[in-house]
């Protein structure tokens, strides 16, 4: 069940980046989230974890569900633009992300061992850390690049849950008290972009 749904949350990034629509890229947000809160939750059932249940479930409502609802309704409230084709060329990606993957699992192996994890567990959210850097990387409009963050922030706690059997409660919470005060970064950004996209059309 672990590796099913590591695998679903692996596949909803990198089907993210070969993205051109911002709903269907909200969508996958959604899904890579309800994949690392179900983790959580199975993690958490496994080994007797009441905090890691908290988290999954606190993720199932946060990033599944209400951050890409909240996102999609400011999407809509400034008129931003849902066409956004990558940067990157596909054939360019298709190349890229086989090199990441094997890159980083040749890189966790060693890291793996350390830190008392599966080594294929830190070479996936290592992997997933850089696709998430990627889908930042190769996008102008603000709405990708927030998504790409926030896939990041996924990553991480991935890489928390799995690689060292989970964080403490008080630093996941802090971490979704970031993720809140970054809704209202992102508030501020689009209304930004709203005003100078307005600016270049009136000029």
């Amino acid at each position: 069940m672990v590796d099913l749904l590591i695998g679903i949350f692996l596949a909803t990034l990198i089907t993210a980046l070969f993205t051109a629509r911002l709903y269907r890229l909200l969508m996958w947000y959604s899904l890579n989230s309800l994949s690392l809160g179900l983790l959580a939750l199975a993690i958490g059932r496994t080994q007797h974890d009441g905090a890691m249940v908290v988290s999954g479930v606190i993720t199932l409502l946060l990033k599944a569900g209400a951050i890409p609802w909240i996102l999609k309704r400011l999407s809509q409230r400034f008129a931003l633009v849902r066409q956004i084709p990558p940067n990157i060329r596909i054939q360019h990606a298709i190349i890229l992300v086989p090199a990441i993957l094997v890159f980083t699992f040749y890189l966790a192996e060693p890291i793996g061992h350390m830190v008392g994890g599966n080594a294929n567990y830190v070479a996936i959210s290592i992997s997933s850390f850089f696709l998430a850097l990627l889908l930042m990387m190769e996008h102008h409009n603000i709405a990708p690049k927030i998504v790409g963050f926030l896939s990041m922030e996924n990553a991480l706690f991935l890489l928390g849950t799995t690689a060292t059997g989970g964080m403490p409660m008080l630093v996941e919470l802090g971490i979704f008290f970031d993720l809140l005060m970054a809704i209202v970064v992102i508030n501020l950004l689009m209304r930004r972009e709203e005003m100078q996209s307005g600016g270049e059309a009136g000029s």
